[in-house]
């Protein structure tokens, strides 16, 4: 039995990572700390666990043996770092950190103490995804020459666990990105895992075009990116990320084979849709996507638990995550400086 500490108390935590700790049978979370005491003392009163004053103080207790880490982006490298180096197994949420140095100390540091550190990537786990990875790989649509990747809502104003228009989301120095971050890992990393390659060059815009604070200016990190990624083999896509699709939620991806199309989460009654040159049409009704209103179990936090018993290897580990922050923080240069950045992979 694995004794959980969670580190932040929002809305991730608190719709994805408690209950599925909860709903594992190898888990039992047994601490509690938030900057908001009483948001901490609500999920101890809830799901019982003590409550800590401060993340150093639930670090110190040697009965928890690995952490969930759902807080602000800007203090993920800081709990990441101090928590494996407490000789706890850490799983971080996205994006993993806000500098690649950070980055790559986290992944450093999880080298030197022995432990895991994994990335909530979960539309790795999405059924679907799982799917169309399988089929790319038997050579369905032939290889791939193109694709296009898009994760776009609303904005998380209405998500956040304090809505509003002054989310922490939109905070520069707690969040640092903004839809970059908060969507646009997510549809890199899912890019790199359905083609088996990785990002090795970025142009992009990452801008800030319609989300306003509460005083009416506009906020002070991206609600849009877009970009055009060029992968290890030579295909070519873009990937885009907004706040702004004030409709329905799209979290779609398509890929443009040598044998024909892929479209993935872009039809509402089926979830893999192959539409094959030699015109035969071929569909999967396997899950629908997860979206913010409607929750389904990602998957994470039993493949974190399964490593650990295990002791196997992870597909979200900080060493695989890293990459694609790589193409994150290439993205961001490249629309700082209006030219095409070459992402240094390992």
């Amino acid at each position: 039995m694995y004794k959980i500490g969670i580190i932040g108390c929002g809305k991730i935590a608190q719709v994805r990572h408690i209950p599925e700790y909860m709903d594992n049978k190898n888990t039992e979370i047994i601490g509690y700390y938030d900057r908001n005491i009483n948001r901490a003392e609500e999920m101890g009163d809830k799901y019982n666990g003590k409550v800590y004053t401060s993340y150093q103080e639930l670090l110190k207790d040697t009965k928890i043996d690995a952490v969930s880490i759902c807080t602000a982006n800007h203090v993920h490298a800081e709990i990441s770092i101090a928590a494996l180096k407490a000789g706890k197994h850490v799983l971080c949420e996205k994006p993993m950190a806000t500098s690649l140095e950070e980055c790559e100390e986290m992944v450093k540091t999880a080298d030197e103490t022995g432990k895991y550190l994994l990335i909530g990537h979960n539309q790795r786990f999405a059924k679907a995804h799982i799917k169309a990875k399988e089929l790319i790989n038997q050579g369905l649509i032939g290889n791939i020459i193109s694709f296009k990747t898009t994760f776009g809502h609303s904005g998380p104003e209405t998500w956040s666990i304090d809505p509003g228009k002054n989310v922490w989301f939109f905070d520069k120095q707690e969040a640092a990105m903004g839809a970059m971050a908060d969507l646009g890992i997510h549809k890199t990393d899912l890019i790199q895992f359905l083609t088996g390659d990785v990002v090795v060059e970025a142009t992009a815009k990452v801008v800030t075009l319609d989300k306003k604070d509460s005083q009416g200016n506009l906020i002070g990190v991206d609600d849009n990116a877009i970009c055009i990624y060029k992968m290890s083999s030579g295909i070519i896509g873009t990937m885009t990320a907004s706040w702004n699709y004030y409709g329905s939620e799209d979290n779609s991806t398509i890929l443009y084979g040598t044998k024909g199309i892929m479209s993935i989460y872009d039809d509402p009654q089926y979830s893999i849709k192959v539409m094959l040159k030699n015109g035969e049409n071929i569909y999967y009704d396997i899950d629908k996507i997860q979206t913010n209103d409607e929750q389904t179990k990602s998957g994470v936090i039993d493949h974190f638990i399964e490593c650990l018993m295990e002791k196997k290897k992870s597909e979200i580990s900080g060493v695989e995550a890293i990459k694609a922050m790589r193409a994150i923080f290439a993205s961001i240069e490249s629309s700082k400086t209006g030219r095409s950045i070459v992402v240094k992979q390992d």
